[in-house]
C-alpha cells in the first residue's frame, strides 16, 4: 500500500471516527491511562487590579461577559503551556485564569460538559470524536496545540539504513497506538498493509506483506518501550514516554507525518463562537507562544495552522 493511499485513508477514517466499541487512545499521544481516583488539582490566580494605563486597556479588551476562564489539562506539558505562557497572556487582557489538572483522560471531557471547565486541552480529535459520541456530549474542537509525536527511535541499530531482514521492532501494545506504529512502518516501506483497511484499526492481520524485512514486532506496554530499547533493533515510542525518559524528540529516526494525532482544545459547542474563546485561541497562536513552544518543546509536532511542517501526502 502506497503512502499516499494510507494517508488518504487516514484522513477519511479520522473524519468519520467515532465507531462505538473502538477505544481510541488520545491525550498527549499516550496509551490508555490506568484508573486513578485522585482528585484534580487546581491552580487559581487572583485577578490583578490594573496598575497602569496599558493594563487598563488590556482589561477593557476582554469579553465583557466573561471574567474568569477555567482551563483543564492533563499534568505535564499541556499544563506547563498554561502556567508559563497562556495564563499570563490572558491575565494581561483582564481575565482571571484558573488551571485544573487531571491524571486521567475521562474526567476532563465530563467536567467540560458539566460546566466545571470552560475549555480543556489534552486530546487528539479521534479520541474526542469517539468519546463525545459514546457519552452523548455536545463538545467541539477549537484549535491545535504543540504535541509530542509518535516516533521510531534507535535500539541496537542507530540508522534506518541499518534495517535488515529478521530485525526486531518494538511497538505499543494498545490497539490505537499499535495501529499507528503499523502505518509508520508501512510509510517507511518496511511492511505493506492491505488495501482498503481502516488505518485506525490496523492490526497484525492487516499486514499484506512482511517479506522484505521479516520484522519481528515486539508488543510492549507503552511505558516500557524506552527501557526496552536495548533489546530490539528499533523502537516505536510515544512522544510523552520518550520525553519522560530523557529521550529528545529530535533523536527520532522517523516521526508519523499525519496531523491527525496533534492534540486539540475543546469547548462546549454553544461556546465556540464566544469572544473569550477567540481570545484563548489567539493566546495559543500568538508570536510569544510560538517562540515559547519552539524553545521549550523542540521536536514536537506543531499546529498545522502554523504552517511549519508539511502535510502528509
Amino acid at each position: 500500500m502506497k503512502l499516499s493511499t494510507v494517508s488518504r485513508q487516514v484522513a477519511t477514517a479520522f473524519a468519520a471516527v467515532g465507531v462505538s466499541g473502538f477505544v481510541l487512545v488520545g491525550c498527549n499521544n499516550t496509551s490508555a491511562p490506568e484508573a486513578n481516583t485522585q482528585e484534580p488539582s487546581s491552580e487559581t490566580s487572583t485577578e490583578a487590579t490594573p496598575n497602569s494605563t496599558e493594563e487598563v486597556i488590556n482589561s477593557e479588551g476582554r469579553d465583557p461577559n466573561k471574567e474568569k476562564i477555567v482551563i483543564g489539562t492533563t499534568e505535564g506539558d499541556f499544563a506547563d503551556m498554561v502556567r508559563n505562557q497562556v495564563k499570563q497572556s490572558l491575565e494581561a487582557q483582564g481575565y482571571e485564569v484558573e488551571l485544573v489538572t487531571f491524571t486521567d483522560y475521562v474526567r476532563p471531557n465530563l467536567a467540560l460538559a458539566d460546566g466545571d471547565l470552560d475549555i480543556n486541552v489534552f486530546q487528539h480529535k479521534p479520541y474526542l470524536d469517539t468519546f463525545k459520541e459514546e457519552n452523548n456530549l455536545d463538545l467541539v474542537e477549537v484549535f491545535q496545540v504543540p504535541t509530542a509525536p509518535l516516533g521510531i527511535y534507535s535500539g541496537k541499530k542507530t540508522s534506518l539504513d541499518e534495517a535488515y531482514k529478521g530485525m526486531s521492532v518494538s511497538a505499543p501494545n494498545d490497539p490505537s497506538n499499535f495501529a499507528r506504529a503499523l502505518v509508520m512502518m508501512n510509510d517507511l516501506g518496511w511492511i505493506t498493509l492491505k488495501e482498503g483497511i481502516d488505518p485506525l484499526k490496523a492490526s497484525k492481520s492487516d499486514i499484506a506483506d512482511n517479506s522484505k524485512y521479516d520484522i519481528k514486532i515486539v508488543e510492549l506496554e507503552a511505558a516500557q518501550l524506552p527501557r526496552a530499547r536495548d533489546e530490539v533493533d528499533f523502537a516505536v515510542i510515544n512522544g510523552n514516554y520518550a520525553t519522560d525518559s530523557g529521550i529528545k524528540l529530535t533523536e527520532a529516526l522517523f516521526q508519523e507525518p499525519s496531523f491527525a494525532y496533534v492534540n486539540w482544545s475543546a469547548v462546549k459547542t454553544a461556546d465556540k463562537d464566544q469572544p473569550w474563546v477567540k481570545d484563548v485561541t489567539n493566546a495559543y497562536n500568538s508570536d510569544d507562544f510560538k517562540a515559547y513552544a519552539h524553545n521549550t518543546f523542540p521536536g514536537y509536532k506543531y499546529p498545522k495552522i502554523w504552517g511549519e511542517q508539511p502535510e502528509a501526502k
